[in-house]
């Protein structure tokens, strides 16, 4: 059976990045040089039926949230968004739903002012659907914010809430943080969005920029349908959790998503600790594929 975490630790360190890879495989986009006074952003994700979205789901819905996942990749590396590209493979799907599908993602592009500029479209020779959606945004030279970037003192937030995203489902409907993530490029020294689990996705932070993280597990903004602490691992929650000097609360703009301070940042090599001190052990961080 697959394990993302073991494949990906034997397959990234044989991939040779070339001339103008900024920042390759690892980070929520990968940062290319172009030689236009812009960095492009890149990221390429998926969505498979009966694992990200069930069966009876409206397809425009679905769509749309394929679409949002990779909006929410570009916010969390502080970019604007551009250009997308649309890959389906379908079963039994008839033309309707797969078109239905495909409006669904273009107007979530629209909203964000992402044009679907190509793609590729085919059959499976039996049930199930994918869909792979690539896209390409852009970010000031110097402001792209890296996972790897943290250290020692800084102060450790999370947009909005948390919780209960699929069986509730705000998986499907969630804003991506667009805006937020553009107010934090040059400002937030590390970043992505919890899309796996909050208690995972902060692990990964950490272990990128080499330190540990201290969370006040108490203060955790929830959904008030999500208990704790299994909001703590749900994933699907696309906010945005990130590393800054202390006291970004004081200058954050009303009119965007509010802020919640949950931890600190601690020397370390990716560890998570509760407020005492303590590792935090739970037996299911997040969704591990």
């Amino acid at each position: 059976m697959l394990n993302e975490l073991n494949l990906l630790r034997s397959l990234l360190p044989s991939l040779e990045q070339g001339r103008g890879v900024a920042t390759g495989p690892g980070d929520d986009c990968a940062v290319l040089e172009t030689g236009g006074s812009m960095l492009q952003l890149a990221a390429v994700d998926q969505l498979i039926e009966g694992v990200h979205f069930l069966p009876e789901t409206d397809p425009a819905a679905a769509g749309a949230k394929l679409m949002n996942r990779n909006l929410s990749d570009i916010a969390a590396m502080g970019g604007t968004p551009r250009f997308a590209m649309l890959t389906i493979a379908a079963g039994a799907w008839p033309e309707k739903r797969v078109l239905t599908f495909c409006q669904g993602a273009e107007r979530a592009g629209r909203a964000a002012d992402v044009s679907i500029v190509g793609g590729d479209l085919a059959a499976l020779p039996e049930k199930g659907f994918c869909a792979t959606l690539s896209i390409l945004g852009e970010v000031e030279p110097g402001k792209a914010v890296l996972r790897s970037g943290a250290s020692a003192g800084d102060a450790l937030y999370v947009t909005g809430r948390i919780g209960n995203s699929f069986y509730s489902g705000r998986h499907l409907s969630f804003t991506p943080r667009l805006a937020e993530g553009r107010f934090l490029a040059g400002k937030a020294t590390a970043m992505l969005d919890v899309s796996d689990g909050l208690l995972l996705d902060a692990a990964r932070l950490a272990k990128a920029s080499r330190v540990a993280l201290k969370l006040q597990l108490e203060t955790i903004p929830l959904h008030p349908d999500a208990a704790a602490p299994q909001a703590w691992s749900d994933g699907e929650d696309y906010e945005l959790l990130f590393c800054a000097p202390p006291g970004l609360e004081e200058q954050w703009p009303e009119a965007l998503t509010p802020i919640t301070r949950i931890g600190t940042v601690v020397p370390g090599s990716g560890e998570l600790y509760d407020t005492n001190g303590e590792l935090i052990h739970q037996e299911k961080l997040g969704y591990e594929h």
